[in-house]
């Protein structure tokens, strides 16, 4: 069961790129723009996720957090965000858990998808993007929909 706009966006907690555990909670009062991804370092990801790193700061001055989940550890997700200077949280979702219940799945459900969630101050989702190879596509995305909550 997929979550789509006008959901409210489960909650979860898992462990941060430094081991620390991080809650959907934590943001409540600020826009969440939640990326799953598929791995670590891989081509496509590396691209959306330093279009992410990219763009922060828009996000930021949009009152906004960015948070992106894949099911590697939080070993790799450090790895990942020094080698490419990540300035945002990455979350270990281990056995996929976050991802199934959020239904962040494609490829008929066999393999992670990338999909984009941009959650409001109130924890409703107000935008899903998802699309395996758009990979500049969920930033823009999420980016319009944070300045249409922002001017709205």
């Amino acid at each position: 069961m997929a979550i789509k706009v006008g959901d409210t966006a489960p909650n979860f907690t898992l462990p941060s790129q430094n081991g620390s555990p991080v809650s959907l909670t934590d943001f409540r009062g600020k826009p969440v723009v939640l990326y799953f991804y598929p791995k670590d370092d891989t081509p496509g990801c590396t691209v959306e996720s330093c279009a992410f790193r990219d763009q922060y700061e828009v996000f930021k001055s949009a009152g906004a957090e960015v948070i992106g989940i894949s099911g590697d550890s939080p070993e790799s997700h450090q790895k990942f965000a020094t080698k490419h200077q990540l300035p945002f949280t990455l979350l270990s979702d281990k056995g996929n858990k976050v991802r199934k219940q959020y239904g962040a799945t494609a490829a008929f459900g066999l393999f992670p998808g990338r999909v984009t969630y941009v959650i409001d101050q109130d924890g409703v989702v107000q935008y899903v993007f998802d699309s395996m190879f758009n990979f500049k596509g969920h930033v823009e995305e999420a980016l319009k929909t944070l300045q249409g909550l922002v001017s709205g």
